[in-house]
């Protein structure tokens, strides 16, 4: 596993988390223990704020956050603000971690906003859409574990300090596989696959650190380990 320790002279980071908070979501009780985790991790104070989305339509409240989570439990009461939040973490080149739904709405926004398939859609949302870039997984993994390998040279690989992790889901809906080549000739890079070669993880090739997995790395938290994809979105706040 990746080591950590204290960073010397390091200020206190502030990140926002782009969701609606919902304690019953095991996500979301796993969060706040990650960022300690991570905080006790690199020796430096972390403080959290939830963002909800239907308070995020314009940039002003985003300044002041040194990073940005889009957590799980989507459908987000406001599909916009979320999508909002991400293109400024995309354009500010904020350092930004999406897990699960923030995976999904990340491919969502870049398929509008940088590809230009203002059509583009997700299947939960808009069932009936011609053009599914997230859409309904062959096989459901809601509460299911499995194991994910990285790619060399990816901020996925050197977060964990291993070729492949064993994480845990709670999702219906990835990247639509017809759509996979035109998204990674874009910006997008894959970090994460499955065994079966599905994707699980993509990070952008134009930005500090922009990471996002279908999986969620927060877990790890509730057995008392710090996520490493969470203390290396700590470290990029602090270096940004």
């Amino acid at each position: 596993m990746t080591k950590t320790g204290p960073i010397a002279g390091s200020r206190a980071i502030h990140i926002g988390l782009i969701g609606d908070r919902d304690d019953t979501v095991i996500a979301h009780r796993a969060i706040p223990i990650a960022l300690d985790l991570a905080s006790t991790a690199l020796g430096v104070r972390i403080d959290r704020e939830w963002l909800p989305t239907e308070a995020l339509v314009r940039d002003r409240h985003l300044y002041a956050f040194d990073a940005l989570w889009c957590v799980p439990a989507s459908p987000y009461r406001s599909t916009e603000g979320a999508l909002h939040a991400i293109r400024f973490a995309r354009e500010e080149s904020v350092p930004f971690l999406g897990t699960c739904g923030g995976f999904q709405h990340a491919v969502l926004e870049h398929a509008r906003n940088v590809m230009g398939w203002t059509d583009a859609a997700h299947a939960e949302l808009q069932p009936d859409a011609a053009r599914h870039v997230i859409s309904l997984l062959a096989c459901s993994l809601v509460e299911e574990r499995g194991t994910v390998h990285f790619r060399e040279r990816t901020h996925l690989r050197r977060a964990y300090g291993e070729a492949h992790a064993n994480e845990g889901y709670h999702c219906r809906y990835g990247l639509d596989p017809a759509v996979r080549a035109s998204l990674m000739q874009s910006g997008f890079v894959v970090s994460a696959e499955d065994d079966a070669g599905d994707v699980r993880g993509v990070e952008r090739t134009d930005h500090p650190f922009f990471v996002a997995t279908l999986f969620q790395p927060e877990r790890a938290a509730l057995e008392g380990r710090a996520p490493p994809l969470v203390v290396a979105l700590a470290r990029a706040a602090i270096a940004s």
